[in-house]
């Protein structure tokens, strides 16, 4: 699918190779039923394939090193001679593997591996998340949620670009340690975040919403319990348009090709402040 101009935001698909993943754990475990899935987003038009080995969903353990290189590398080497790879860790010795596999961006939810990317050579995303997988969502606390966030972000700008990391997406880390309020008010903020990012030159802000535990509880008013991972399709597609209206550079998600084509009309059509 082309692109209808250089300000289309960048679809970035997720790819999910565990057991335990939150919304297709367990789908694409085997490395063949991956490679197949990342192929048909890439025919769907993603611009970006994020591998991933750990799941970071709340209440998640640590992956042993060997399991998570044993899961990602041969999905990595397999799809970035079709399409841009990022690897989608925290652990340095699996974002090198995956480097060396042919990945070209660290997706790093632990915003600790600025200086691995540096001396790799590749991207880098930081994400700010308050807490771990483990103890992340028990009881998150802010007195400014936006304006930390901010703060916390433009610090991990900072020392990245200092240690020379020449490209750095920028993530507020929705549903990473952050009630459903901290989640809205950060998507209401998104302008400002992108703003931020415009400043100090960096790649942009990338968002994932995609099918979080926030669009479960709010999507369906007629709903009084949780909706279920795939009843989220229209939250996640609603918060990917708000952000990319304004400005957000890359979206995460799950659905590839209904992103695609509403970041075309973003871009196109309707006119957003969408940028790159």
């Amino acid at each position: 699918m082309s692109r209808s101009s250089d300000t289309t935001p960048l679809v970035m698909g997720v790819l999910n190779v565990t057991p335990d993943s939150f919304s297709d754990g367990g789908r694409y475990l085997r490395p063949t039923d991956a490679v197949a899935h990342g192929e048909a987003m890439i025919a769907a038009g993603a611009d970006i394939v994020d591998v991933g080995g750990e799941s970071t969903r709340p209440g998640a353990t640590p992956v042993p090193l060997e399991d998570e290189l044993r899961r990602v590398l041969p999905v990595v080497e397999a799809l970035a001679g079709s399409v841009r790879v990022s690897i989608d860790t925290t652990k340095p010795a699996v974002a090198e593997a995956a480097v060396e596999a042919g990945a070209s961006l660290i997706n790093d939810v632990s915003g600790t591996l600025w200086s691995t990317a540096a001396a790799l050579g590749t991207g880098w995303v930081a994400m700010h998340r308050q807490g771990t997988p483990a103890d992340m969502q028990r009881d998150p606390t802010y007195t400014d949620v936006v304006a930390e966030v901010r703060a916390a972000l433009a610090d991990l700008f900072e020392r990245a670009s200092a240690a020379g990391v020449g490209e750095i997406w920028v993530d507020p880390g929705i549903g990473f340690g952050k009630t459903k309020a901290h989640n809205l008010a950060l998507l209401g903020a998104l302008g400002g975040l992108v703003d931020d990012a415009r400043t100090v030159g960096a790649a942009g802000v990338l968002v994932g919403t995609s099918r979080k535990s926030v669009l479960g509880t709010f999507a369906d008013p007629a709903r009084t319990d949780m909706l279920a991972t795939d009843e989220r399709f229209e939250g996640s597609l609603a918060t990917a348009v708000w952000a990319m209206a304004q400005g957000v550079g890359m979206i995460r998600v799950h659905d590839v090709l209904a992103t695609r084509r509403a970041a075309a009309l973003v871009a196109g059509p309707l006119g957003g402040r969408a940028t790159r």
